[in-house]
């Protein structure tokens, strides 16, 4: 009679070994003992896989993001410079004669000072 106690020790090697490719394919890698057992750490590690992978996507959208913003920043900086430039050209004396001479109105310019209106 034999003892239940001790496990066959080509049955004991099968399990420990990582097996064969046909295996694999038969589906027989599956069922083992050893997958069996470790079904949740498998599980765990396959999530820990995926919220890397999604971290990885999210970074480099918000990577791309915040280029694609200082991008923009640099663009309107440079706008409001030129604006801000062309505004500071167009209010000099000068210049409001020059267009209203080139536009011919019939503005004159004051020649007496300004004066409070008192009530």
């Amino acid at each position: 009679m034999k003892n239940k106690e001790f496990v066959d020790s080509k049955k004991e090697n099968d399990e420990l070994s990582g097996g064969s490719i046909r295996d694999f394919f038969n589906g027989s890698l599956l069922t083992r003992g050893i997958i069996l057992k470790n079904v949740g750490f498998i599980v765990w590690l396959t999530f820990l896989g995926f919220l890397y992978i999604g971290n990885s996507y999210h970074a480099d959208n918000v990577a791309r993001t915040i280029s694609r913003l200082q991008r923009e920043v640099r663009e309107l900086r440079s706008e409001s410079i030129t604006t801000a430039n062309d505004l500071m050209r167009a209010r000099r004396l000068s210049e409001v004669q020059k267009l209203v001479k080139n536009n011919r109105l019939t503005v004159k310019e004051s020649t007496e000072p300004p004066y409070k209106i008192k009530k």
